[in-house]
């Protein structure tokens, strides 16, 4: 027996994401005049990051409306993996930015000529730093409520954001009290490529895994074993494997009942823990049941401990 749960978040992804596109937009557009007005290496460096977050906005807002289409023939469990994929290009957008930003950052400190921020520069990083940080906050509750792993992703790259504008803003200090440190900008750019690649790899990793089919974590998987053998007619269960595609958890197991028991009381049984497969909480959304009838010789041969009931 198999139970799909129906998933279609595209709609809320898109919302979420197209308030995160207008400020992204804004503030790299913003950043980058500042920054090159300002005379600030860092701050431009900054206002490519936040450009950067606005392609994968668009990006997450293309995708969500592939990975919610339906089951066809030629994808029979759905295409939930486009929000891996696009996961991934995420992360390897970010980490070209970082090492574009560090680049130029080495450039600027080998060439020795330093730059001079004007005060509007600090004013500049402090906004961005605060809306970026609100963005954050507002994009991963969502991601978090609907269990997006792009929208999660989106929101670790909006708080990358936020931490390389940091950098931005002690550097510009430091540069604007002390003019003599000729080199605190470049400095400061070099810092927001670092915080950038290792921000990309949170992002691409865990998609990584999922494209190796990567498995529930055991804490998930005790979970839902005592779920399915919290129903009153399981005796034992073995075989339990799961895997993420995307963002959504399949599992399968065989379950060990009754041998006498009738074949549609065993088929109730298997769709009933499916069911509370499905509603554990975990995101399982395609549960497979398989019913293996009790026998206590292959039981013990195969080392499957009964529960008392």
């Amino acid at each position: 027996m198999t139970r799909v749960r129906k998933k279609d978040d595209g709609a809320d992804v898109r919302k979420v994401t197209w308030v995160g596109l207008f400020w992204n937009a804004a503030l790299s557009v913003a950043k980058f005049v500042v920054g090159v007005f300002g005379n600030s290496q860092a701050l431009v460096a900054d206002a490519i990051h936040s450009a950067s977050d606005f392609a994968t906005d668009i990006a997450v807002i293309v995708g969500s409306r592939y990975w919610n289409s339906p089951p066809d023939a030629e994808h029979p469990y759905g295409h939930r993996r486009f929000e891996t994929l696009i996961t991934i290009g995420i992360g390897l957008a970010v980490a070209a930015v970082g090492v574009g930003i560090g680049y130029n950052a080495v450039l600027g400190l080998l060439s020795g000529e330093g730059s001079h921020p004007e005060y509007i520069v600090a004013v500049m990083a402090t906004a961005s730093i605060v809306i970026k940080e609100i963005l954050f906050r507002y994009t991963r509750a969502a991601g978090r409520k609907i269990r997006s792993q792009a929208l999660e992703a989106n929101a670790w790259h909006h708080r990358s954001d936020a931490f390389s504008s940091i950098p931005v803003l002690i550097a510009v200090v430091f540069a604007i009290v002390l003019p003599q440190l000729w080199f605190a900008d470049s400095v400061g750019a070099l810092i927001v490529a670092f915080f950038i690649l290792h921000s990309a790899y949170e992002i691409a990793w865990p998609g990584v895994h999922q494209l190796a089919d990567r498995g529930a974590s055991a804490e998930i998987q005790d979970k839902l074993k005592g779920v399915a053998l919290s129903h009153p007619k399981v005796i034992s269960l073995h075989g339990f494997r799961s895997r993420y595609v995307g963002s959504d958890l399949h599992v399968d197991v065989h379950i060990v009942v009754d041998s006498l028991m009738t074949l549609k009381d065993a088929h109730d049984v298997a769709e009933e823990v499916e069911e509370m497969l499905i509603d554990s909480g975990e995101n399982v959304v395609d549960a497979l049941v398989h019913i293996d009838p009790f026998n206590p010789a292959k039981a013990h041969s195969k080392g499957i401990k009964t529960i008392d009931r």
